[in-house]
């Protein structure tokens, strides 16, 4: 079989120009092609309507089940962007279109990659007021074992929303992490963390803090107009002053706390040291995001325990919500070192032809494009550090623990890329004992698809791990005294243990972390983890269903296994 050096898996339904076209940056996306359609369609078109620019644009016609090439509707937009991109210093690619042209790409877009196409009703997409409420009925409706929607994970963000976090961690907010733990009445509202040197760290918010009213409307109000301000508050525009009450733990009287919401850099390292216990050296680091610049701080991370000659690793990922794959499959490799993660001759795993690697997630696709592909892609366990300016791996190693046992601390924010680095690790029999809660259950990703000044998050693959396993829609299960084998079951040996608010994380008293070093010393759960197995979890998932929900804000790069193309020099 034949491996790709760079170990990723692209979808494939569109040529280099359409990604590229709409600022996806065209070294992300070289070699893509053109999903043929199962039906090819003849829909000219003949309804005749102006464009932003002026001109008389042709509105494409919609036939059942008869679908034309993504790439014959792809950049025709309502309202074209002009000028220039600053993200990828290129005239941005937009043409005159209609709402029409942009939903009938997202349509054939979604025939073409979309991992369960034919799970999706083919509705007329003039019966849908926007492009928005189109594209959020472009998924299937089933439902998995749990009763839980089979895709969650069907969202878009603007472009600039997009460029902004992708490439430097930019995201618009107060920069706290809320645990959201229950969303209605009796409302329970947390600060699970903060962004170093964010608004809301300068503001002085703490982990554990709990909101008892937003601008003065009391968190479980019952009314319309009053959950309304209350989103006003947890989703702000930027600039905008927004007062919260909160109770803090100590404190007998409410605290107000005001923040200015604005662009916040994310700091996805954080916390890191190396705990004494027990005679053994114990490196700690609270890992929040797969995003590029976290890179950096990770490998100094990673080369303190190296230096340090850890004898055990904890990694906290209870707010992982996901992210670039690559990095997953780097972190792999710094976990667990280059003897466990390269092939031997005797060994039958597979592996690339450049640097032997085995593999750390083979992906799989709808059958268009399996069958259209000429080769299996995998994710390999990456040693090498990337150059995220240029999209090209380096030639520096990165550094590496080579420890057989990972503690991985989770919970219901544990998601897809954090999930994919559980099951390759298992996948190469690497001991993971997880500590905390359940997690979310994504064995599912996309590349970001950007158009018309929308980037767009459609399911396109599933990863499985080297043994073939990927079968954890309902996440990964923490399970005392758990026998099962190793690397083909969600079940994972571990200790169920609720999110302790009481502490700042990587405090060695912090009710995961302690049961993680208890767990080190004496290889069994502490008794507190019988008592609070049945405890709701911190990042609890809940449907907005009614109004009377508080909206709980969603960053699609935080949950999210991400494909973004990275070269060979």
């Amino acid at each position: 079989m034949k491996l790709n050096t760079l170990s990723f898996s692209i979808a494939l339904a569109l040529s280099a120009t359409v990604l590229a076209g709409c600022g996806g940056g065209s070294s992300n996306n070289d070699n893509q092609q053109t999903a043929t359609p199962t039906t090819p369609s003849t829909n000219t078109g003949s309804t005749g309507s102006t464009g932003s620019t002026g001109g008389t644009v042709t509105e494409p016609t919609w036939t059942l089940n008869k679908y034309d090439p993504s790439s014959s509707f792809v950049n025709q937009c309502e309202t074209p962007r002009t000028g220039t991109d600053p993200y990828e210093n290129a005239p941005y690619p937009d043409k005159a279109g209609t709402t029409m042209h942009e939903k009938m790409f997202l349509r054939s877009y979604t025939n073409e990659t979309y991992l369960w196409y034919d799970e999706v009703e083919d509705n007329d997409p003039k019966s849908f007021d926007s492009v928005g409420e189109y594209f959020a009925q472009l998924k299937t409706t089933a439902i998995t074992d749990s009763d839980k929607a089979k895709d969650q994970f069907h969202y878009s963000e603007s472009y600039d929303d997009f460029k902004k976090e992708a490439q430097s961690g930019v995201v618009s907010g107060y920069g706290v992490r809320w645990a959201f733990i229950s969303t209605t009445p009796p409302r329970v509202l947390r600060a699970a963390f903060t962004q170093d040197g964010s608004p809301a760290d300068k503001a002085g918010l703490l982990r554990g803090d709990t909101v008892i009213a937003i601008n003065g409307t009391d968190i479980n109000t019952s009314d319309s107009a009053g959950v309304d301000k209350l989103n006003a508050g947890l989703l702000p525009k930027a600039g905008e002053e927004h007062t919260f009450t909160i109770q803090r733990e100590g404190e007998e009287n409410p605290i107000e706390i005001v923040m200015t919401a604005g662009d916040v850099q994310s700091t996805p390292v954080q916390n890191a040291q190396v705990i004494e216990h027990a005679d053994k050296k114990v490196g700690y680091v609270q890992f929040n995001q797969f995003i590029s610049v976290g890179q950096d701080p990770l490998v100094t991370a990673f080369q303190q325990f190296s230096d340090e000659n850890i004898n055990e690793l904890v990694l906290d990922m209870r707010y992982n919500g996901g992210g670039l794959v690559v990095m997953s499959a780097q972190l792999g490799y710094m976990v667990a070192g280059e003897e466990q993660t390269r092939a031997s001759e005797n060994n039958g795993a597979a592996k690339s032809a450049q640097n032997n690697a085995k593999v750390f997630s083979r992906t799989l696709r709808n059958d268009k494009i399996e069958a259209a592909s000429t080769e299996e892609d995998y994710y390999t366990f990456e040693n090498r550090k990337i150059d995220w300016n240029a999209s090209v791996y380096t030639n520096q190693i990165l550094p590496s623990v080579s420890l057989d046992t990972v503690y991985i601390l989770s919970s219901a924010g544990t998601c897809s890329a954090s999930e994919s680095l559980i099951n390759g690790l298992r996948g190469i029999d690497v001991n993971v004992v997880l500590i905390g809660g359940q997690t979310c259950g994504k064995p599912y990703g996309f590349t970001p698809t950007p158009n018309c000044g929308e980037v767009y998050y459609t399911v396109q693959f599933k990863g499985a791990n080297a043994k073939e396993f990927g079968d954890y829609a309902d996440g990964f299960i923490p399970v005392e005294n758990e026998n099962s084998e190793a690397g083909l079951s969600a079940r994972v040996p571990g200790c169920n243990i609720a999110d302790d608010f009481s502490k700042q994380l990587g405090d060695k008293q912090e009710g995961m972390l302690a049961a993680a070093l208890t767990h080190i010393e004496t290889g069994a759960c502490p008794v507190v983890a019988k008592e609070t197995a049945n405890r709701a979890p911190s990042m609890q998932k809940t449907v907005l269903d009614d109004s009377l929900n508080i909206a709980q804000p969603f960053h699609p790069m935080r949950n999210s296994m991400v494909d973004i193309k990275v070269k060979e020099q």
